[in-house]
């Protein structure tokens, strides 16, 4: 049975190809993502549990991490499922209406992932800046509309999106050339005009990727201007430290998602599976990478799993 309704209308399902001209290797391919999943799984996991029990962690710049690491599982697991069904048993195949569900949780989670970044950002400018004024400025009700904006923003942007991938009519092929449903690669499929998914998905790019990069990245510069005028060098030491972790996760988030942004879109010559792999990566290595970046860089979280992992292995 044909998978279309209609010869121009919408189908009734999809199929992912996964990564075109390395389906021999599908195998090797399985086990990286495998682990990257159970250690995405467990790694954010153990910071959520060790920042909840630990009343001492109860603090802005430890709730914006859970935050961060609820987002992770989410993108994770939207995805890092149906990838493995793929790479495993070459099952591609999703329901039309399932594809946009995926579309909107990766998309949508990607933008309020950015949109944590910058609170992050944030934090760490007051922290260090003017951090005499750090608990009256970040308030429990600060913190909870910052929560709502993250929600609200990365649902408003992309909801439209969804709206204009559904109405379009695809009569071309029903095999998108990708591991999941990302808007590009499924609406390129369409037989009717997309320059309305292109010109908003660019403007979208550019309010999320470009404004929330020139924020983080001015709040960095600010920050690094007020460590280096301390006079102690423990004390600029002790700043810069605290601030690595999250140009670390900035840079790992921020670099592969511009390069997938262009690629889509002017990108013509990259082979599929280099940007198709690159797409991978930016989707599923941040959330692996967040808990064990601020769980190694952050002594608080560190010392507490340590005192867990020792508490356990002493009742046992």
């Amino acid at each position: 049975m044909s998978v279309f309704n209609g010869s121009h209308g919408a189908p009734s399902s999809f199929v992912l190809l996964g990564i075109p001209g390395l389906e021999a290797v599908y195998h090797w391919i399985s086990i990286p993502l495998l682990s990257m999943y159970v250690v995405t799984l467990l790694g954010n996991c153990t910071l959520l549990y060790t920042i909840k029990t630990e009343q001492s962690l109860h603090k802005p710049m430890y709730l914006f991490l859970c935050m961060l690491a609820l987002i992770d599982l989410v993108l994770s697991t939207s995805t890092l499922p149906k990838m493995l069904c793929i790479v495993w048993f070459r099952a591609g195949e999703i329901d039309f209406s399932a594809c946009l569900v995926q579309m909107f949780f990766i998309h949508s989670f990607s933008i309020m992932e950015s949109t944590v970044l910058v609170a992050m950002a944030f934090d760490r400018y007051v922290a260090i800046c003017n951090p005499l004024r750090y608990d009256s400025i970040l308030t429990n009700p600060l913190l909870a509309k910052i929560g709502l904006v993250v929600l609200l923003r990365g649902s408003a942007f992309i909801a439209p999106i969804i709206i204009l991938a559904s109405r379009l009519p695809y009569c071309r092929t029903h095999v998108i050339g990708h591991t999941y449903c990302e808007h590009m690669a499924v609406v390129k499929l369409a037989c009717s005009s997309i320059l309305a998914n292109v010109v908003y998905g660019l403007v979208v790019a550019f309010l999320v990727v470009g404004v929330d990069l020139l924020f983080i990245t001015s709040s960095y510069c600010m920050i690094a201007r007020a460590v280096l005028a301390l006079p102690s060098k423990d004390a600029r030491h002790k700043a810069f430290s605290t601030c690595a972790a999250h140009v670390v996760v900035i840079l790992v988030s921020y670099t592969p998602a511009l390069f997938t942004i262009l690629t889509h879109r002017f990108g013509h010559h990259v082979m599929p599976h280099v940007h198709i792999l690159l797409a991978n990566f930016y989707l599923l290595f941040p959330p692996m990478l967040n808990p064990i970046v601020y769980g190694v860089k952050t002594k608080e979280i560190r010392d507490r799993v340590i005192h867990l992992v020792l508490k356990r292995k002493h009742f046992s």
